[in-house]
């Protein structure tokens, strides 16, 4: 597989360095150099890109705001001069983060961490039921959860939180309407601006909430109360 790249950074030598690096390693493909992050969203309003190597410390945009401006994010590799940004790359979910002056070396690795991602993305797909079993990605990992195993979810600004029958919590770098877009309408409803649940667990209604175990109230918001109420009508004995 080819990984199409994208090469983010102010400044001239820097950007033909990493340039140079992703056309010297076989498994990526260079789509665009870019000079400052306008110029990527252009490209990436155009042409499908899987990852970007971004430069932390720009003018205008830095990389960090860049990626949370974006609604659909390809992954991130950052590089940056500064390495206390390296806790900040990790709060976006970047794959890995690089240290000016970057080496092949470690570019290389960096790549190659990237490889097995979409590797790992790519085999997940493939086996996978589309119907059974969401593919999130959390911090570093990949984590299959099965649909029928979901309580409920929550959205948190950002991030979305997966609460299961089976594991912890699991946190997600994604919005509330594209995981509302991905889960199959017949057995997911979203019944407030920041709580998808699930229809199958639903088992006790009090006041407009959902209760969820001895301590979890999940409000039944105006937007939804009529959506929410006709699936009780459907099933009222």
């Amino acid at each position: 597989m080819k990984i199409k790249c994208i090469a983010i950074d102010d400044e001239p030598l820097a950007l033909r360095q990493i340039a140079d690096f992703i056309l010297q390693t076989p498994f990526l493909e260079l789509v665009e150099e870019c000079k400052n992050a306008f110029d990527a969203m252009e490209v990436i309003n155009k042409e499908h890109v899987d990852l970007m190597f971004v430069d932390i410390n720009m003018p205008g945009l830095n990389g960090l705001d860049f990626i949370r401006s974006l609604d659909q994010k390809p992954e991130v590799i950052f590089t940056t001069a500064y390495s206390e940004f390296a806790l900040e790359g990790y709060k976006v979910n970047a794959l890995d983060y690089l240290l000016k002056p970057v080496g092949y070396a470690a570019f290389l690795k960096a790549a190659s961490k990237a490889k097995s991602y979409f590797e790992t993305l790519e085999k997940a797909s493939l086996n996978a039921s589309d119907d059974e079993y969401l593919f999130v990605k959390s911090e570093y990992k990949i984590i299959r959860i099965n649909l029928n195993d979901i309580k409920y979810i929550e959205g948190m600004r950002e991030y979305v939180r997966i609460h299961t029958l089976t594991m912890k919590p699991v946190m997600s770098l994604m919005s509330m309407k594209s995981l509302e877009e991905k889960l199959p309408s017949d057995r997911f409803m979203r019944v407030h601006r920041s709580f998808i649940v699930n229809l199958a667990q639903v088992t006790t209604i009090e006041r407009n909430r959902i209760i969820f175990d001895k301590d979890v109230y999940i409000p039944v918001s105006d937007q939804y109360k009529k959506k929410f109420q006709d699936f009780i009508n459907k099933h009222f004995l």
